[in-house]
């Protein structure tokens, strides 16, 4: 005979006497927050080392450890406990993410925002200005100027020719590849930075759609940009691109020499290292298959960096019959479609600027 066993004797459920209500869990619950957040509080506090002030640059080397990076931080001011700092970094699995650079690290940052800072690699950043118009040696010059970089490892990196053949095999070097811009650049700016940097940021702003009307021209890339550096080195007015586009356009459609001075003074450069701002008639003769006087067509490559403008302007040129032009004192131009007209115009040029007109 089968006995039923009593209900008192069956095993109380997670609901019985013995668990805890739903409200004590909550209690519980919200008191380790409190706790946590507490602690959290502390271990910020007690690692930031006091008021802000200005920033203090530091260096974390590839493969430092967490605790030679909390070394460095404690030893210039930015940490002041790093019992406290390295365990916020375990509670926020902080201490293995730290990313090697150059950093400018506020002082009395936070522990956390020093953390973060690390993290993320916010390194340290420095703003250069390239100039349109600048040769290579031009370059060169400014950012050992501005960025201690020395000179010959531009001129080295921007002439490398593996450098040079991934971009455009056609070209000498990189000139007219390097885009003109204002950059932030991450420290420290080594010569290989910066010309990757100017390579990369002309290819994000060349439109595709240049490359289909590259070929209704019947030009190269490398070409375009030799036409447009010309462009850039005569034209003073934005209004007047296009159509000194169109006069050298016109020339190269009639198998007219060139004849443009910044071909001239980019060949003396190239040869000398300086630049001649002010042409003599016997710089016309001097010898170099840049010189657009003595050789025809366009030169081997650009002499110079144009803007987008430039590039623009000897992407669509105006419709204008144009041959010739010359520059007036205030930097405009008079053009002229026959050389009576031009020759007539170069007198009244310089007639104005002995009038002082």
């Amino acid at each position: 005979m089968s006995r039923r066993v009593s209900s008192k004797f069956q095993v109380p459920s997670s609901k019985g006497a013995c668990a805890p209500r739903d409200s004590e869990l909550g209690t519980w619950n919200s008191e380790l927050r409190g706790a946590r957040t507490l602690l959290l509080a502390a271990m910020i506090a007690c690692s930031t080392p006091g008021p802000a002030g200005e920033p203090v640059r530091i260096t974390i080397p590839a493969g430092a450890t967490f605790r030679q990076v909390t070394d460095t931080l404690v030893a210039r001011g930015l940490v002041g406990s790093r019992f406290w700092f390295t365990a916020l970094a375990r509670l926020r699995r902080s201490d293995r993410a730290a990313k090697a650079g150059v950093y400018d690290l506020p002082r009395g940052a936070t522990a956390w925002n020093l953390l973060t800072a690390l993290e993320r690699g916010r390194v340290a950043m420095v703003r250069f200005t390239a100039p349109e118009g600048l040769t290579l040696v031009d370059l060169a010059e400014l950012a050992e100027t501005r960025l201690g970089i020395p000179r010959d490892s531009v001129l080295a990196a921007a002439r490398d020719r593996a450098r040079v053949n991934l971009l455009a095999p056609d070209a000498p070097s990189l000139e007219g590849y390097l885009l003109p811009e204002t950059y932030q650049l991450p420290v420290p700016v080594t010569a290989a930075s910066l010309v990757q940097a100017m390579v990369e940021e002309f290819q994000r702003r060349w439109d595709p759609a240049w490359d289909r009307r590259l070929d209704s021209l019947k030009l190269t890339r490398t070409q375009l940009l030799a036409l447009a550096s010309i462009v850039e080195g005569e034209a003073r007015h934005d209004d007047e691109r296009g159509t000194i586009a169109a006069v050298y356009r016109n020339r190269l459609r009639l198998g007219m020499a060139l004849q443009a001075d910044p071909t001239v003074q980019y060949a003396i450069e190239l040869a000398t290292g300086e630049r001649k701002p002010r042409l003599y008639f016997k710089d016309y003769d001097f010898s170099s298959p840049y010189n657009t006087y003595l050789n025809p067509g366009l030169p081997p490559g650009p002499v110079n960096s144009p803007g987008l403008k430039s590039i623009e302007a000897a992407l669509y040129p105006a419709d204008v019959p144009w041959l010739y032009f010359v520059a007036g004192p205030d930097g405009h131009h008079v053009f002229s479609r026959t050389l009576v007209e031009h020759n007539r115009a170069i007198g009244e040029v310089r007639q104005k600027g002995r009038d002082g007109r």
